[in-house]
């Protein structure tokens, strides 16, 4: 076996020194590795075929856990949904009142303690402190008549496809911004007018789901999780459950 000249061993273990120092958080040129190794290549894609690709692959998944918030019709609300084919699960904050919102096909149900009910009854108009009506409907599932306003309202923060379809757009010129990282998992961000139109991380490893999207305009910051992780939605028992039988008042 030939032996290595000691001044090329040498020059190899100063090269590998300086390659591992980092100037002012910055790797020195020509020593960094390639961001997209070992990833799922979508890292050296265009913008905008990034995004047809993460965009088909929430799509084609059944469940998901989104949390954040959404800005919309000039009111925050906070997030925090399992969804699936079949409907979803979770909790909604809005004016710092919270509530939990279940769906199994098509019947909506909705839960809230009597300062929630309280409250919405005073705004429309239907008399704040109904104590009687309140505490009737504290702590119990209420089911959503779908001809009432809360279900057009509502219903829409519980199904996946309609929210996805409304939240995973980014507006204007699509551009990479760079590798990033979300919870610990490698991405690569995409931007709509360099962020002022949102801004989306999409996973590097394994299927490029969408992770965090920064909307458009301060319209709320989300994250998704638990990507194709199913869950069993349980219909409400049946002294759980109240049928309001009317329309519902709404916060």
């Amino acid at each position: 076996m030939t032996a290595i000249p000691q001044g090329r061993a040498r020059r190899a273990a100063l090269v590998s020194a300086m390659c591992a120092l980092v100037v002012s958080g910055t790797a020195l040129t020509g020593c960094s590795e390639d961001p997209d190794e070992g990833t799922n290549g979508v890292g050296k894609l265009p913008a905008a075929e990034i995004q047809r690709k993460t965009r088909a692959a929430a799509d084609s998944t059944d469940a998901v856990r989104l949390s954040g918030n959404v800005v919309t019709s000039g009111r925050t609300y906070k997030l925090d949904m399992r969804l699936n084919s079949d409907g979803a699960t979770g909790s909604v904050t809005a004016q710092g009142a919270t509530f939990e919102l279940l769906r199994i096909g098509e019947q909506l149900y909705l839960k809230a303690d009597a300062g929630f009910w309280s409250d919405a009854g005073g705004e429309s108009g239907e008399g704040k402190g109904d104590a009687a009506a309140a505490d009737k409907l504290n702590g119990k599932f209420v089911k959503v008549p779908q001809g009432d306003p809360s279900y057009k309202k509502f219903s829409g923060f519980t199904d996946k496809d309609v929210l996805l379809d409304g939240l995973l757009t980014l507006h204007g010129t699509l551009a990479t911004d760079g590798h990033h990282e979300q919870d610990g998992t490698r991405t690569i961000r995409i931007t709509g007018d360099k962020g002022s139109g949102g801004t989306l991380d999409v996973s590097l490893e394994g299927t490029p789901y969408p992770l965090r999207l920064t909307r458009a305009g301060g319209g709320g910051t989300l994250t998704f999780s638990s990507w194709g992780k199913d869950f069993t939605l349980e219909k409400p028992a049946k002294d759980e459950t109240v049928d309001y039988g009317r329309q519902l008042p709404t916060s």
